[in-house]
């Protein structure tokens, strides 16, 4: 599937993966605030860090002067944590005025991201509590005294109703009064529940039940349920009958429109040596050959633009 994005999102994912001045991809050892969201087991995770001004005699007037994140995730998920960094630092935030922060405010930042990709900015906003939570610990600053519940026992407690990714009953009931869900479709979209194996839609104590509990039982069109799909049912594959030639063509035509002039912009280029099945072989070329970021290039450039457009199951391997 082809995704629409800002060019502001645009801008910040190849400003990230090329290692630009004034970008934040990295983590800040010995850290004040550390936190994590999200797991690699299901395709995103996002790890924050920040450093703050220590002010000598009151914790809560410490302010963030420095934030980086650590990302397993795509497009969406680096330009969103760009933007939560960027938002922070220009904003002169103390840890707990970084809480008025929400998924909406990194979504505006970016110009807009599509439906689909809005959970990447919750889990900016989620990785960000975590890491408040744990710069509040180091400091002795006590949330709850402030009337700040982080609630971070939701994560690990409660009734497991995502398996696939992890998610509990508490979680998914916050998440759909913060961010108004009404829909199975909103709740995939902005957490990414059921968006796997699409078991935990309609079972008994699932989202829509979930729904129900929270908003109030809907009429339904359904003179019936419908059928459920088996669990973790493998994902469609693109069509057989394309020839290599034209898979090739493909991916070549897809490197010409997304990679190749951002890489020109550096005096670059990217050159495709091989492809068998869906291993794509490339070498980068002029100054990006010698680029010690050459890795994150081909990583996050060349291999998440075939992602993206062509077939998620490729991988580019540089040669």
């Amino acid at each position: 599937m082809t995704w629409n994005y800002s060019k502001k999102t645009t801008e910040l994912f190849m400003a990230a993966v090329q290692g630009r001045p004034g970008t934040h991809l990295g983590e800040i050892e010995d850290a004040d605030g550390y936190g994590e969201h999200g797991s690699i087991a299901c395709g995103d995770a996002l790890r924050f860090t920040f450093r703050v001004d220590r002010h000598p005699t009151d914790p809560k007037l410490d302010r963030i002067t420095e934030a980086r994140y650590l990302t397993f995730g795509c497009t969406s998920a680096i330009a969103a944590s760009e933007a939560l960094c960027a938002i922070i630092e220009e904003g002169d935030f103390t840890p707990i005025d970084a809480l008025k922060i929400t998924n909406s405010d990194i979504v505006n930042y970016l110009e807009g991201l599509p439906q689909a990709k809005i959970h990447c900015s919750v889990m900016g906003a989620e990785a960000l509590e975590a890491a408040v939570f744990n710069w509040a610990q180091k400091r002795g600053v006590d949330l709850a005294d402030l009337g700040i519940d982080i609630r971070r026992e939701e994560q690990e407690e409660g009734r497991l109703v995502c398996t696939c990714f992890g998610l509990t009953e508490p979680y998914i009931e916050r998440k759909i009064k913060e961010l108004d869900l009404k829909t199975i479709g909103d709740i995939t979209g902005a957490i990414k529940a059921g968006g796997a194996c699409m078991s935990c839609h309609h079972t008994p104590g699932g989202l829509q039940d979930i729904l129900n509990k929270v908003w109030g039982e809907r009429p339904t069109a359904f003179k019936q349920l419908p059928v459920l799909p088996m669990a973790r049912e493998p994902k469609a594959q693109p069509p057989r009958e394309m020839s290599p030639f034209k898979f090739a063509k493909l991916v070549d035509n897809i490197l010409d429109t997304y990679a190749r002039p951002q890489l020109a912009r550096d005096g670059g280029d990217v050159e495709i040596i091989d492809i068998k099945d869906r291993m794509v072989y490339v070498q980068l070329k002029g100054a990006c050959s010698n680029c010690m970021g050459s890795t994150n290039t081909v990583k996050m450039l060349v291999e998440q633009a075939l992602k993206d457009h062509v077939d998620e199951q490729i991988r580019v391997i540089e040669v």
